[in-house]
């Protein structure tokens, strides 16, 4: 009898070491801090986010992680930011997938997928097929096409973005010519050219001045929130709600591969829960903080909302899909992950474009209706 108490009693103690080197919280578990470096100001409504997804890392991990949020240019040059996470000279970093196309093409497929990839794709529905199409495994293959020793992680999607801000109403594709036009780098800039408009891609900290100055005359760069914390209203009156370049936005953090294999598989756990929450969290954030937004800009700062001109659709979607279908025949891993999206859409977007009707059209029914009063 006293070897079997002796017996459990070893087993309990094993027990109890295993549990406590395991166990989330424990003495034994490492305080990790990892300084993420933003491509864009504090001031922005991504940062707000990203911290939002830190605190939540934080709590998960009994403050066992901690993400410290850096501002554009604390360590590194914005368009440094990726190489410097790959190298460690930086633990992290945070822009939009699509930043980094110059590496590689099918980064425009996370960031900013051309016109819904030209298959449809809401920033909803690329979500679903991120979670359930392939699109997670895809994306973890991207950094190892690119050469990156590089964790990433989709934390903040947005869309449809706004065509942007003009200094006269613009009725027709010739008026859009007129201007030059602050678009984002990559194909969905590429495709503004295709179309004969004078495109300037730049950062976002760039633009106002560069409205100011007369380097450009239009201006695009997300959604009324973002647009009005950097200030576009003051120059310009007339915005247009409804563009095709990025009608999926999506916002990432990349990690160093040696600091995400550092970190225990708890703190690994917490990190990829945190990401998926956020992806609910930030389209949350984006409809009440836009919704507020337009209605400021509206009433308090004169701004004149329109509507697209039709011909914008048709040239801008003819040309996306003639540099998608470019670029799946150039690169091997462009085409598999645009293969992916359409094997995706070919099942969900039928079902997902008919319910958003009903969705649009209960929208524009209590919004017109708002409008009569």
């Amino acid at each position: 009898m006293n070897k079997i108490k002796s017996l459990f009693a070893v087993f309990a103690l094993m027990a109890f070491a295993t549990a406590a080197v395991f166990a989330p919280g424990t003495a034994e578990a490492k305080k990790v801090k990892i300084r993420v470096q933003s491509v864009i100001p504090s001031k922005a409504d991504e940062v707000t986010m990203l911290k939002d997804y830190a605190a939540n890392v934080a709590a998960l991990t009994n403050g066992e992680v901690e993400i410290e949020v850096l501002p554009a240019g604390a360590v590194v040059g914005v368009k440094e930011t990726l190489e410097a996470v790959d190298k460690g000279l930086i633990e992290g970093g945070f822009a939009w997938t699509h930043y980094w196309s110059g590496y590689h093409p099918a980064a425009m497929l996370f960031g900013s997928p051309v016109a819904g990839g030209g298959v449809g794709m809401d920033n909803i529905a690329w979500v679903s097929w991120y979670q359930y199409g392939g699109g997670r495994a895809l994306y973890e293959q991207l950094w190892k096409e690119m050469g990156m020793n590089i964790k990433g992680f989709i934390l903040q999607p947005v869309g449809p973005e706004a065509l942007g801000w003009f200094k006269e109403p613009i009725n027709s594709m010739a008026d859009f010519r007129k201007y030059r036009f602050r678009t984002p780098p990559g194909i969905p800039g590429q495709t503004y050219k295709d179309i004969g408009v004078a495109s300037v891609a730049m950062g976002g900290g760039d633009i106002l001045p560069a409205l100011e100055k007369g380097v450009i005359d239009a201006a695009e760069w997300c959604c009324p929130k973002p647009d009005m914390v950097f200030g576009f209203q003051k120059v310009l009156k007339h915005y247009y709600l409804q563009g095709l370049h990025q009608v999926v936005v999506n916002a990432d953090m990349y990690l160093n591969g040696d600091v995400w294999k550092s970190l225990t598989p708890h703190q690994q756990q917490a990190m990829e829960i945190a990401a998926d929450a956020s992806l609910s969290r930030a389209m949350s954030w984006r409809i009440y903080e836009n919704g507020k937004a337009l209605k400021e800009l509206v009433e308090k700062h004169g701004v004149i909302l329109h509507d697209t001109p039709a011909d914008y659709f048709t040239e801008y979607m003819d040309a996306a899909r003639k540099s998608l279908e470019k670029n799946a025949a150039e690169n091997a891993f462009f085409k598999k992950v645009w293969d992916s999206q359409k094997d995706f859409a070919d099942i969900a977007v039928p079902f997902w474009a008919g319910a958003q009707t009903s969705n649009a059209n209960l929208g524009n029914a209590y919004a017109n209706s708002k409008k009569k009063k």
